[in-house]
């Protein structure tokens, strides 16, 4: 259980870091006490949960629960939930000042075709007594009858200063000390989610070892915890392929592979940041960027992850002989 996020979450919009722009629009809803159905779509770990509960304690106080109906889509996807649970939620009144109940449905992108059908029509019928907030990842899987009947709020990765400041504010209520580069991976790692860096950070505390009169996490506990591979060691094997030198290569990313327990997935995306990186021409990069985006689709499918690697490397030889 994700402790130290429920323990930080922010009970207030204006509490909510690095979306202030969404935030200051749902705050004008809250004030009215009037909002259309909500749809936000967004990468995990950026506040969308965080901002519905908000909403609740704002409109309707200490009786928040009682008035919204929180449900995750893809633990319940089918079109019984929205004919039974939502519908008998929708159909009685707010008890506070407030003229509606908020249906929170999380992870909405997850439902079937046939359950957002019938949530179209819910959302229909039962506007007078109800208002829904729809989240997702990705708004593309949620269909267009949907998308047109609700105000839609695009949330955006945590910049690193706002996940810098909100890890070191944490350090400093638990009462240990983090160093800057530590942070610097824990964020690397979290990709702007801050639900998975608090957890890092969590974990991190929980083995770091006590220096002085604190604990103090350095960047050695989180390489142990994130299982994240050096930067130069990956650059090291894609280097060692484009000189044409394979079974070098091949050594070098089963052995990194193997020492930080990194499946094939993690590996991929570590070599696309390093292509990135590379001092080479531009139309090297493309060819290289579009290989990584084809071996990726082939683990997604289900292949080998030490085979697909393998022949990752194999190609960026070919490409880096050919250049």
């Amino acid at each position: 259980m994700d402790i130290w996020t429920e323990k930080y979450r922010p009970q207030k919009l204006s509490e909510i870091k690095g979306q202030e722009q969404i935030t200051h629009r749902l705050q004008a809803f809250v004030t009215n006490k009037n909002m259309p159905h909500l749809l936000f779509a967004g990468p995990a770990g950026v506040g969308k949960t965080t901002a519905a509960i908000a909403i609740s304690r704002e409109l309707f106080g200490e009786n928040w629960r009682d008035n919204i109906l929180e449900l995750n889509a893809s633990d319940e996807r089918g079109i019984d939930v929205v004919r039974v649970k939502v519908k008998d939620f929708a159909r009685t009144k707010a008890i506070e000042n407030v003229p509606f109940k908020v249906i929170y449905l999380d992870e909405c992108d997850a439902l079937t075709k046939e359950a957002q059908d019938a949530l179209r029509r819910t959302m229909e019928d039962y506007a007078a007594t109800t208002r829904f907030i729809l989240s997702c990842n990705y708004s593309s899987k949620v269909i267009p009858p949907i998308q047109s009947r609700c105000a839609i709020f695009r949330f955006k990765p945590l910049a690193k200063e706002v996940v810098e400041n909100i890890l070191k504010k944490v350090a400093e209520t638990e009462g240990f000390e983090i160093d800057s580069d530590a942070i610097d991976l824990i964020y690397e790692a979290s990709e702007g989610d801050m639900r998975k860096a608090e957890n890092l950070l969590q974990a991190c505390a929980a083995t770091a070892e006590v220096v002085g009169e604190k604990k103090r996490i350095t960047i050695t506990f989180v390489k142990q915890i994130v299982s994240f591979a050096e930067p130069k060691e990956i650059e090291a094997a894609v280097k060692l392929a484009l000189a044409g030198k394979f079974l070098e290569a091949k050594k070098k990313l089963t052995d990194v592979m193997v020492a930080h327990g990194l499946s094939g997935m993690d590996v991929i995306k570590q070599i696309q940041k390093e292509i990135w990186l590379l001092d080479v021409d531009e139309r090297l990069k493309i060819r290289l960027t579009k290989a990584c985006g084809d071996y990726e689709f082939r683990l997604v499918e289900g292949s080998n992850e030490f085979i697909q690697l393998s022949a990752l490397l194999a190609e960026m030889g070919l490409i880096g002989v050919n250049k």
